[in-house]
């Protein structure tokens, strides 16, 4: 096979993985009810005049399904660390023991798991189009080659879509599990 076609064929594949890496990445900032660290993975943290990721200065721990525990490396940050949680627009009421700070993560409304869902499905619909959008500039990308037979443009643009239906596929499966997961009570 022609090096530029395998180049076509690579990046275009490289870009529907990538669909489904950010589609996963988005899934996990969707809440689905149980507390999890990755629920404080936006907040920042002021950390001597700089933006440092809450993971960089603290400990975050889920000891149950409905709390989350953060325990700072230096107890000077807990004031910080409140204030990057409440900057960051969690919906969350953090609480200061003096030593850690704890939230109780409250348990989702129906309509606010309906709500969740809808935003799972846009999240999916997005990753769709990325995909579908890969198919479509590698498919510009065949048609522009020269000195390539039309029945060899035709088999890769067959492999391009059944590529594509794939990815489709795995957008359609992750957001499946998570609109299970967020429907659960």
């Amino acid at each position: 096979m022609n090096e530029d076609i395998q180049f076509i064929l690579d990046s275009s594949k490289e870009a529907m993985h990538n669909a489904i890496k950010h589609l996963e990445k988005q899934f996990i900032n969707i809440r689905a009810g149980k507390a999890s660290p990755a629920m404080l993975g936006s907040v920042m943290v002021d950390y001597y005049g700089s933006q440092t990721p809450l993971s960089q200065v603290a400990n975050v721990n889920t000891p149950d399904g409905r709390t989350i525990t953060v325990q700072p490396w230096e107890k000077s940050m807990l004031q910080e660390i409140e204030r990057g949680i409440a900057y960051a627009n969690l919906g969350f009421n953090p609480m200061n023991n003096g030593e850690t700070i704890i939230i109780n993560v409250p348990p989702l409304t129906e309509e606010r798991r309906r709500d969740l869902a809808k935003q799972a499905k846009a999240e999916a619909e997005d990753a769709k189009v990325s995909v579908r959008t890969a198919r479509k500039d590698a498919n510009n990308e065949i048609k522009k080659l020269e000195d390539v037979s039309e029945d060899l443009i035709k088999n890769v643009e067959i492999d391009v879509q059944q590529m594509t239906d794939n990815y489709v596929k795995k957008v359609d499966e992750l957001f499946d599990i998570k609109e299970k997961e967020i429907m659960t009570v």
